[in-house]
């Protein structure tokens, strides 16, 4: 379970999920729901070392990791993070909070770079406190860029991932580098073209009894990749936690809905800007442009 927010609305969605069996809570300083994703950890009564936190380093905290880190402990209130994620590659200094970004964004090669600040990550593993570091946005661009200066790989590079934006080709470099993909916005993000509007989703999920949100979070499981999906409807908490098994053949139908006409693209990030929290897109090595996102065909 992921996604920003905060309050009590959070804190009961997240022990909702732990009661249907959910055992991966996703989130991160920058959503300012930390300290109820920890609560409702604590009032489920599951011993902790059965779920599994996740947490993120915020873009202003790239010259404080260790300052971040412990704040994020102290809100989820654990004793551990089992996976802390460099939320984006690029810093921002003097900021009050990622939802209003007031600082300064550094250039690619100003500093702190993600290279430095992930040398800062690699630090937090000598406390015991984490179990495993990673990142999060990184496209083939940064990871090359990153990888020859780690001492510790990244065990996890989370990305937006769907059918309209397979990541194919990042899959493919990821899996050679050892780095596990884990899909965000599985099911689309706020929009319900693929789960409301997509005919190949509808038909094939039609033809297996199952809901579309089932199909997508089914396809992107078979295709081995670590899915974190969102909802605060009870009702569909049961039904996405129960995966179907895709025919081999419809499995590759959906591979390839991106390739139809105006569908590859992202339905999170604007195609009306050239940018995302201050570095453009060909920084962040991703192609996105007026006429839609058309990298990793």
């Amino acid at each position: 379970m992921g996604g920003p927010g905060g309050g009590d609305e959070v804190r009961e969605m997240c022990s909702t999920a732990l009661r249907h069996g959910y055992r991966l809570l996703d989130t991160a300083s920058g959503y300012a729901n930390e300290a109820e994703v920890g609560h409702a950890i604590r009032e489920s009564g599951i011993p902790r070392a059965e779920i599994f936190v996740t947490t993120k380093l915020p873009n202003t905290a790239h010259h404080k990791v260790r300052e971040s880190f412990d704040q994020s402990l102290k809100d989820l209130g654990c004793d551990y993070i089992d996976l802390y994620l460099l939320h984006w590659p690029q810093a921002m200094l003097n900021a009050y909070s990622m939802a209003d970004p007031k600082g300064r964004v550094p250039l690619p090669n100003e500093s702190p770079t993600f290279i430095e600040t992930w040398k800062e990550m690699e630090k937090l593993l000598s406390t015991g406190k984490v179990k495993t570091i990673g990142v999060s946005n990184f496209s083939i661009k940064t990871l090359s860029e990153l990888l020859p200066h780690c001492t510790i790989i990244p065990a996890v590079n989370q990305v937006e991932l769907h059918p309209y934006l397979p990541q194919h080709n990042l899959k493919g470099f990821c899996n050679d580098k050892g780095i596990l993909l884990t899909a965000y916005s599985s099911l689309g993000q706020n929009s319900n073209v693929l789960y409301e509007g997509d005919s190949t989703i509808k038909r094939i999920a039609s033809d297996l009894k199952v809901t579309p949100a089932q199909i997508l979070l089914s396809w992107a499981v078979q295709n081995g990749i670590v899915v974190v999906p969102k909802s605060a409807n009870e009702d569909r908490m049961v039904t996405n936690i129960t995966l179907a098994t895709i025919p081999e053949n419809d499995m590759r139908i959906i591979d390839d809905i991106h390739k139809q006409p105006g569908k590859h693209r992202s339905l999170v990030w604007s195609q009306e800007t050239d940018e995302v929290f201050g570095w453009k897109y060909e920084w962040m090595g991703w192609d996105i442009s007026k006429g839609g996102l058309v990298s990793d065909h």
